[in-house]
């Protein structure tokens, strides 16, 4: 059937994020709270732009967490209790987008398995499962209305790693990636959303906004994704620390295949290559000759510090095409575990392309305190140094008319952890299709 007529609306979701900043946890989590089901029960999970699935732990799951250090209440989905629940079978249509293909091995009523296993290890196995996924959509300035979606995702079965402990649990994780099973795929494949989205997070207030939709406030430099990529590669063109260009083998420029750089939201720290991350750590030592540096837990530098640090580290700049520059202060990358002890957050990356490039992933100490808008219509990334606790513009496609969408603040005690709690507005710009 073809769409008759087009109504655009602008939709808003509401979103809690904890960051977290101790080298024991080993990254900054950042969660957010989404509903699922009939009756609706609220989830919590991790956003992550290295990844392309929404799941969450499931009823009777091996493994999976039953409590979190976070102060959260653990959910484990249960599609007996949702009447709007339904099973996806391996001879649907969607299981052959998540394999690229059909599965020789599907009988007719067989659950659509899947198996993930991230960066450090963890690993999730279940079955993909489809339920309503519950929306605000914005009717006026500070009016919403509810409005549902159906989403398919993964019912988590068995979990092992990390993903397992309490220290840091959640629900599940909702991947952002640019495959057809991310969230953002599906409601752009139903017509729902454009296959745009940005993060804004603020490094110093634990603040932030996640917004779905056209940001036409600030303006942001852009740069071409690498095509074909499984994750948000960029060409990286060069590196300077403080006004020194990094003396980078001219191999790797230009005469071989270009260096490439993933950005990732679900990854804390920044990962270098051995001879990028050796020259860097050399360099922002020569500004401190008499600093002596102790290792936490064999893994992290760090040092004690009683000046600013802003004053006394250089700033870490990354090149790109169309002469976008990524700048990453020495307050984003160092972290302060305890009062005038800091550590760095760049870390020696271990990870190579298939053509055998080494690769720089840079995460949210790289991201923080910028608004980082995914163009995934246009293929591009792009950012611009900002205030992540003011606020961003969004287009309502119908009308024309920007919206703004702020930050919002919520603090949690914790006597074992710093944390900030933050309340971040997604706003979703969509273009809902009218079928006859």
């Amino acid at each position: 059937m073809i769409p008759s007529a087009m109504a655009e609306f602008l939709l808003v979701l509401i979103f809690s994020w904890v960051a977290m900043d101790l080298p024991q946890t080993r990254r900054r989590l950042y969660y957010t709270k989404i509903t699922i089901g009939t009756p609706p029960v609220d989830y919590h999970v991790q956003v992550d732009t290295g990844s392309d699935i929404l799941w969450v732990n499931c009823h009777n799951c091996e493994k999976c967490p039953t409590k979190s250090d976070l102060g959260i209440s653990l959910m484990q989905y249960d599609i007996k209790a949702s009447s709007t629940g339904q099973l996806i079978t391996c001879d649907q249509e969607f299981c052959g987008t998540v394999f690229n293909s059909p599965n020789p091995n599907c009988k007719v009523g067989m659950n659509c398995e899947y198996a993930v296993t991230y960066g450090d290890g963890s690993k999730t196995e279940g079955y993909f499962v489809r339920d309503n996924f519950k929306f605000d959509q914005v009717t006026g300035n500070s009016q919403t209305s509810a409005m549902d979606g159906s989403v398919a995702f993964g019912c988590s079965a068995k979990q092992s790693g990390e993903l397992g402990s309490s220290s840091q649990a959640v629900d599940g994780i909702v991947g952002f990636g640019q495959a057809n099973t991310s969230i953002l795929s599906q409601l752009s494949l139903a017509g729902k959303v454009k296959k745009i989205f940005s993060h804004c997070l603020d490094s110093r207030r634990g603040g932030g906004i996640f917004a779905l939709g056209e940001v036409v406030h600030p303006k942001v430099g852009t740069a071409p994704l690498v095509p074909n990529q499984a994750h948000y590669n960029l060409i990286l063109k060069g590196v300077q620390v403080g006004n020194k260009n990094l003396d980078l083998p001219t191999g790797l420029f230009g005469i071989g295949p270009p260096r490439r750089a993933i950005i990732d939201s679900g990854t804390t720290l920044a990962y270098l290559p051995p001879d990028m991350y050796e020259k860097v750590i050399s360099m922002i030592m020569e500004l401190q000759p008499k600093m002596v540096i102790h290792m936490v837990e064999d893994e992290f530098k760090c040092f004690w510090y009683t000046a600013n640090i802003d004053d006394g580290f250089p700033v870490i700049t990354f090149q790109f095409e169309n002469s976008l520059s990524l700048q990453v202060y020495p307050h984003n990358y160092l972290f302060e575990v305890r009062d005038t002890e800091y550590c760095i957050g760049w870390q020696v990356s271990g990870m190579q392309a298939k053509d055998g490039q080494e690769l720089t992933l840079l995460g949210d100490i790289a991201l923080s305190d910028k608004l980082v808008v995914y163009d995934l219509d246009n293929q591009t990334i792009g950012w611009a140094q900002y205030n992540c606790s003011s606020s961003i513009k969004v287009k309502d496609e119908a009308s024309g008319n920007a919206y703004d969408v702020v930050a919002h603040d919520i603090s949690m005690d914790s006597s074992a952890l710093k944390a900030n709690v933050v309340s971040v507005l997604m706003f979703v710009a969509t273009a809902l299709s009218l079928i006859v």
